[in-house]
């Protein structure tokens, strides 16, 4: 997890002041309809961006409930297999037991910003109500606009936001602390824990225990897994580690950016796949309720596919897919995956999708498949790449834009540079290189 460095907790007197602030600020969106000015004095920056994509993702401060995501059903079904559920026991140890009588509220969510589990003080979890602050609700950025959970993570690090810094005037009463829940192995965000209240819920000791209460709980989940692994080479077994566990302490995934093979990991084992099962499930993966052998086909190969060359390759497959797991072996008729498969091109259009820009240029290492000709992986690629381009030139940070421009497919970017020009201080010294990367595109193209 990352370590930043947390601004001193202000004085009563300063936190009166930065609400002040804030509700200046709310009555200047009503005037300029939620565009979100630069020159709020008083208000953080990191309130202040976030408003900005908070009204670039069309969240409404009006409208006092957020969005269920998931009803009852689905959400049963979808904690029981999140990795997040086998640690639910050290995050009621160590916050939900203490918060009972203590007018707090502890709620975990995942990587989205869906919140999975809500419990603590049962008064405040029937005001709560009253603004959707629920298990199965959408909390994201996208959806609520700033608020500890969303915010944190659309910024992968831990967040304090209060009362009327939220950019929906429904949650204005309430303040809360946020910190992002990292895979222990992968370093990949897999949700987030939040507290939320009255004032304490931002105290500076607040904090600590929700850093420390992550800390342990990643340290954990480490554990298991390495308790689990030692199970199953002891006593092999065709069930999955996860079906030996009772709980799905990994997210099963396929890494294809910047990548000609892809790597596929299951139960924590992973394995480097030929090019074209890379393709295979990279169409796979981004079409969970199957294809037909012919739409496959027609996805998988640039000319004419034969059904008999795809039968063929799907028997290699399952091969490869049954000495990682029997349960992720493809079913056929139609060709699907039976247990979810996380692309992490599929989390870079998660995280522009909410407004992390930052986060999903982390992941993204490149193309997908870059060298793959297969008509699916060509248009999931351009998809991929053209989305985050966009998003880069309407919302990204002169840092967010030369990062980019280091990436192969932005060697000749020449709108991305001129963007970067026109965001930077006419005496900031970083113009040089710009300016000198222009040239060189330019004498490249001409030549």
């Amino acid at each position: 997890m990352r370590n930043p460095i947390h601004p001193p907790v202000p004085s009563s007197e300063a936190a009166e002041l930065l609400q002040k602030h804030a509700l200046t600020g709310h009555e200047r969106l009503d005037s300029l309809r939620l565009g979100v000015p630069e020159d709020i004095a008083g208000l953080r920056r990191l309130v202040r961006e976030s408003w900005q994509r908070s009204a670039s993702l069309q969240a409404n401060p009006d409208v006092a409930e957020a969005p269920l995501a998931m009803d009852r059903d689905e959400l049963e079904e979808y904690r029981r297999q999140h990795p997040l559920a086998t640690i639910m026991p050290v995050i009621k140890k160590l916050l939900v037991q203490p918060s009972h009588d203590s007018g707090l509220l502890v709620a975990v969510g995942d990587d989205v910003g869906r919140l999975l589990w809500v419990d603590g003080d049962p008064v405040m979890q029937r005001r709560a109500e009253g603004m959707m602050f629920v298990a199965g609700a959408d909390w994201s950025e996208a959806s609520v606009g700033t608020s500890a959970p969303g915010t944190a993570l659309a910024l992968d690090r831990s967040i304090q936001i209060s009362g009327a810094e939220h950019f929906k005037r429904s949650v204005h009463p309430w303040s809360c602390t946020a910190v992002p829940f990292h895979d222990p192995d992968s370093g990949a965000v897999l949700g987030v824990v939040d507290i939320t209240g009255t004032e304490t819920a931002v105290a500076a000791h607040t904090l600590s225990l929700v850093e420390a209460t992550v800390a342990a709980a990643q340290a954990q989940l480490r554990i298991e897994r390495l308790t689990l692994a030692a199970a199953v080479k002891d006593k092999p077994r065709r069930r999955s580690a996860a079906a030996v566990s009772g709980h799905t302490l990994y997210r099963n995934s396929l890494q294809l950016l910047g990548r000609d093979q892809a790597l596929l990991s299951i139960d924590g084992r992973t394995v480097s796949l030929s090019a074209r099962h890379s393709e295979i499930l990279a169409i796979l993966s981004s079409h969970p309720a199957g294809l037909s052998a012919e739409d496959l086909c027609s996805l998988l190969y640039p000319g004419d596919g034969s059904a008999v060359t795809l039968r063929a390759e799907m028997v290699r497959l399952r091969k490869v897919m049954q000495e990682l797991s029997p349960d992720a072996v493809p079913e056929s008729r139609p060709y699907r995956l039976p247990v979810e498969l996380l692309p992490d091109s599929g989390q870079v259009l998660s995280c522009l999708q909410r407004g992390a820009h930052r986060i999903a240029l982390e992941i993204y290492k490149g193309g997908l498949l870059p060298r793959s000709e297969a008509p699916g992986v060509v248009q999931l690629r351009e998809r991929v790449s053209h989305l985050l381009r966009e998003a880069l030139l309407s919302d990204g940070s002169v840092e967010s834009l030369l990062k980019y421009a280091e990436l192969p497919e932005a060697k000749y970017d020449v709108d991305l540079r001129l963007a970067v020009l026109k965001l930077l201080p006419p005496r900031s010294p970083k113009r040089a290189a710009v300016v000198a990367d222009l040239e060189r595109i330019e004498a490249d193209l001409t030549l």
